[in-house]
């Protein structure tokens, strides 16, 4: 059997990037030995903007073994932590990346294995470049990626801006998984507990809160959609990076204090399904992106989802099908889709549409691409 040993983050450490870390472990290690190096120290507190780097729910979902070896802001653990990866003897390293400020550690390690694994180090990038791209992203990510032999992107679009970058090295896509592991967690007491009626209709924003993500636009289609049918209701839900006064004073701004209800916190997993139960359409109205977690969460819920047109996220998306697609920044647009939306729900049957989907997904398919990967490299 193959051994593979994989760095990135896993739990304690909660977020995204440790929910795809954890799925590919599960899914790895059904071919392969795999062995998960995460992070000792992930992020410097004064880097990371939210209340905490840990996970803290009751409930843990994909809590896969792992070894807490890698310290992100020590140079002289880059060295400890590529010696003990050199005894490992591996047939493959793969390194998680979505974030530039990893570039000097990630190249700092692979850099120290480049003669002993050359041919068997490859990435798996969510992102490219951040959300909140500059200059010193852009030459930090380069720095990080330099030393790998290949790349496994999660969309077509981060596929293309890789393959323009390293055009001699194989570049793979495959995508995240449809996140169903929440399913199970604590059951939603309806759509009273959050204030609502009933027989109300409720869109839903999940996740952190960041200007790129703009709930700010989202916010402003909601004079629009309660005028098209009063009974439309917006649910927000997530940990807000920036001041929460920003959307706080937009809801007072264009009075809808009867229609938006905010929840400023970072949910815990157990608590992840009583908002997704209660929705009829998760919006992600962002300003850009590769690919979104969050949708794949609502898709684990058989949910529909409404997109911009940015990065990659369409190409998750069947329009008219397992959702809609829209113009980015254009409250406009987001009223439009809704109301197709609601034109289409009592026609088209989204759940059933989304199921197929998932059947297609391209993330099983991740043993198949590094086989193809060491047969190209040599080192099968």
């Amino acid at each position: 059997m193959k051994k593979i040993v994989m760095v990135g983050p896993a739990y304690p450490y909660r977020g995204g990037n440790v929910l795809f870390v954890s799925h590919l472990y599960e899914l790895l290690k059904e071919k392969y030995d795999v062995k998960v190096y995460n992070y000792k120290v992930l992020y410097p507190s004064f880097l990371f903007p939210g209340t905490s780097q840990y996970d803290k729910s009751d409930t843990q979902i994909k809590k896969v073994p792992n070894e807490r070896l890698v310290n992100s802001m020590n140079p002289f653990n880059w060295f400890s932590v590529a010696r003990k990866l050199k005894k490992e003897n591996a047939d493959l390293i793969i390194f998680n990346w979505w974030q530039p400020y990893f570039g000097p550690c990630h190249f700092t390690i692979s850099y120290l294995l480049k003669n002993k694994y050359k041919g068997r180090m490859i990435s798996f990038l969510e992102n490219f470049i951040s959300h909140e791209e500059n200059p010193v992203d852009s030459v930090l990510t380069k720095i990080g990626l330099a030393n790998q032999d290949g790349y496994m992107t999660l969309s077509e679009k981060v596929k293309e801006d890789v393959a323009a970058v390293y055009p001699e090295k194989p570049v793979y896509r495959s995508e995240l998984p449809p996140y169903d592991c929440y399913t199970g967690g604590k059951e939603s007491q309806g759509k009273t507990e959050f204030g609502f009626s009933p027989d109300d209709k409720v869109l839903l924003f999940f996740g952190y809160i960041r200007n790129y993500k703009g709930v700010d636009v989202l916010l402003r289609s909601m004079p629009a959609l309660i005028q098209y049918d009063s009974k439309i209701k917006l649910l927000i839900v997530g940990e807000s990076y920036e001041d929460i006064s920003i959307y706080t004073s937009l809801i007072k701004e264009l009075k809808l204090e009867q229609h938006v209800k905010l929840i400023n916190l970072f949910v815990p997993n157990e608590e992840v399904g009583k908002y997704y139960q209660i929705a009829d359409l998760v919006i992600l109205p962002y300003r850009s992106a590769t690919q979104s977690g969050i949708l794949n969460v609502a898709y684990g819920f058989s949910k529909p989802v409404l997109v911009t047109d940015v990065g990659g996220l369409k190409e998750y998306v069947q329009d008219g099908k397992t959702g809609l697609v829209v113009a980015p920044e254009s409250p406009e647009a987001i009223v439009e889709g809704v109301k197709k939306y609601y034109a289409l729900r009592d026609t088209v049957d989204f759940a059933k549409n989304i199921a197929l989907w998932a059947d297609t997904n391209l993330f099983r398919k991740i043993p198949e691409f590094i086989e193809d990967f060491l047969k190209r490299t040599g080192k099968a």
